[in-house]
């Protein structure tokens, strides 16, 4: 299990890096542009993020929900930190 974690926790981190790459290229650029820009930044992302879920089926080393779980886990870290960070916040006041 803990390899198809890391799998799918190492896709994930590089979609976030894309994402944050691929921001700034659709600044000043036109509206039509910026569309396809977004649009084949999504599908690639997307095929991106299909990878470790297709080397999980073919694979029996990586077990496929805790490779599905891994392409979530920088989310749940996301929403975890914040609501670490609001319920601290509300017990300090």
């Amino acid at each position: 299990m803990g390899k198809g974690i890391i799998l799918g926790t190492i896709f994930s981190v590089i979609n976030f890096i894309l994402i944050g790459k691929a921001l700034p290229l659709r600044i000043g650029e036109s509206k039509r542009k910026t569309f396809f820009l977004s649009l084949g930044s999504i599908f690639f992302r997307y095929a991106l993020m299909a990878l470790p879920v297709i080397v999980a089926i073919k694979f029996e080393q990586f077990n496929l929900v805790a490779a599905i779980v891994g392409l979530f886990m920088i989310q749940f870290v996301i929403l975890a930190d914040h609501l670490v960070k609001l319920i601290s916040s509300i017990r300090n006041k």
